[in-house]
């Protein structure tokens, strides 16, 4: 397993932007899948956008607003979040697996974070 740190959430108005980091650490990072999912209050958690070394997936909910990203040089996986909406709200959770296939659902990944929370205001 690796171990994953998220950072950077916060409280933003909506139409702003935010950059979470994910900082993976206990296994070679350079190869596998890295997610971001959510969770809002009373909801399920949620795919929102997932890399390998060679694709990306979004959701489409956040298709065009938010960028994932990776640095292997320093073991981080970035989301580039901007247009954000009230309705992005939600506890953001980093996952990884070590296959390069991006699921959307939570079960095929082996490694989560902590979480951080975002909040957008109206």
């Amino acid at each position: 397993q690796v171990q994953l740190v998220e950072s950077g959430g916060g409280l933003v108005q909506a139409g702003g932007s935010l950059r979470l980091s994910c900082a993976a650490s206990g296994r070679s990072f350079s190869s596998g899948t890295m997610a971001w999912f959510r969770q809002a209050p009373g909801k399920e958690r949620e795919f929102v956008a997932g890399i390998t070394v060679s694709s990306t997936r979004y959701a489409d909910s956040v298709k065009g607003r938010f960028t994932i990203s990776r640095d292997n040089a320093k073991n981080t996986v970035y989301l580039q979040m901007n247009t954000l909406k009230p309705e992005d709200t939600a506890i953001y959770y980093c996952a990884a697996r070590p296959f390069n296939v991006i699921p959307t659902t939570s079960s095929p990944y082996n490694s989560w974070g902590q979480g951080t929370q975002v909040t957008v205001s109206s």
